[in-house]
């Protein structure tokens, strides 16, 4: 309990079941002051179906996330203040990755479902206070 100044996630938190639980264990570990830094995938409106339920979806770290206000309220519920969004990436830009290609081909969505998932995603940068 109040034992590290901050806690830094880049990208793992959207693999967690229960976002909320993540949240509040590092609102529990931080000092009185400490800082919440999260790199993640969120979404702006839900995935087909097939994505959401696809094994190679979730490891490639797409079928795990979770709405953007969803996302922002759990890491207030957990007892963060000055939760704000300092930076965002839309999939769209990424999808030119090499290991996003390969998990597009790996599960062979159509290039309409393709642009369908691009367009619902996207990479926020998160902080928020203790």
């Amino acid at each position: 309990d109040n034992s590290v100044d901050a806690v830094i996630s880049n990208c793992v938190i959207n693999l967690a079941p229960d976002k909320k639980r993540v949240f509040k264990e590092a609102f529990r570990v931080l000092k009185p002051g400490g800082r919440l830094m999260v790199s993640d995938i969120v979404l702006t409106k839900e995935l087909p179906d097939n994505i959401k339920d696809s094994t190679e979806a979730y490891i490639g770290c797409l079928a795990g996330a979770i709405s953007k206000d969803e996302y922002i309220m759990a890491i207030k519920y957990a007892g963060f203040r000055d939760v704000r969004i300092v930076g965002e990436s839309y999939y769209l830009e990424l999808m030119n990755d090499p290991g996003i290609r390969d998990l597009i081909e790996k599960i062979n969505i159509p290039p309409d479902v393709v642009k369908e998932i691009a367009e619902s995603m996207v990479s926020v940068k998160v902080q928020g206070m203790k």
